[in-house]
């Protein structure tokens, strides 16, 4: 599974250094050609000046390459319990806790992790129990939650770095002011055009980043409350279990 997630992490960086880095040089050569939202997207990049353009361009590479680990996590996470519950049910009806352990065991996702470690404890009693499935799903929470902290990191960063560029396209522009000793606006244009094709690209990139980090909240409430959910029933099937075969 690391594995897996690194290997995408990767591949997304390595793409998105390699688009920068073609952006850049693309900003040496000659006036582009029109044609195509492809060209006018590099276009307005260049425009925007490479230098301060590339950061943003880094924060969105970086901000997705998280949000593409998070997907790919949650949604092997999410895993319907229903079966595995009413499985766990029928062992122990039986009596059989090794057998309930073995399907804990051999499911997918945290909800059969926290399953399996309250039957580890099935024979301590119910409150052992239920507090091996508090600290457990606090356990599978963390790891759930892991890396979101990094998506909000470039959510701020990209409009920031957006205003950098805002306040260094300013500057240019009253250095050019200075130098020429004119303010028409054809002196200031150059540096104006920087100024809010930065700002522009930085907002662009944290809405981009907002939606999929929503998204990710929204998936990761979802799974929490299956969490819940099959705690309470799990505990249920252990107070049963009991009051059968602990008389």
């Amino acid at each position: 599974m690391k594995k897996l997630f690194t290997k995408a992490f990767l591949g997304v960086l390595a793409a998105g250094i390699s688009t920068v880095a073609f952006a850049q040089e693309a900003a040496e050569a000659a006036a582009p050609v029109e044609g195509g939202v492809h060209q006018a997207l590099k276009t307005k990049f260049i425009e925007g000046s490479a230098d301060f353009m590339s950061f943003v361009a880094i924060a969105l590479i970086l901000g997705l390459a998280f949000v593409l680990e998070r997907i790919i996590y949650l949604n092997l996470a999410d895993v319907n319990p229903n079966g595995m519950l009413n499985d766990i049910e029928a062992a122990l009806d039986r009596g059989d806790v090794d057998g309930a352990k073995a399907i804990a065991r051999d499911t997918r996702g945290p909800i059969a992790s926290i399953a399996y470690q309250g039957l580890m404890r099935i024979d301590q009693g119910i409150d052992v129990v239920e507090k091996s499935i508090v600290a457990y799903g606090g356990v599978q929470s963390g790891l759930l939650e892991k890396n979101l902290s990094w998506i909000t990191l470039f959510i701020a960063m990209a409009p920031s770095l957006g205003f950098l560029g805002t306040v260094v396209g300013m500057i240019m522009a009253f250095d050019k002011i200075e130098r020429v000793g004119d303010i028409s606006p054809t002196v200031v244009a150059g540096g104006m055009k920087v100024a809010l094709i930065t700002t522009v690209g930085g907002l662009i990139v944290a809405l981009i980043l907002q939606v999929f980090y929503n998204y990710l909240l929204s998936k990761l409430e979802a799974i929490l409350n299956k969490m819940e959910d099959a705690s309470i029933t799990l505990l249920d099937m252990v107070i049963k279990y009991n009051v059968k075969y602990k008389k």
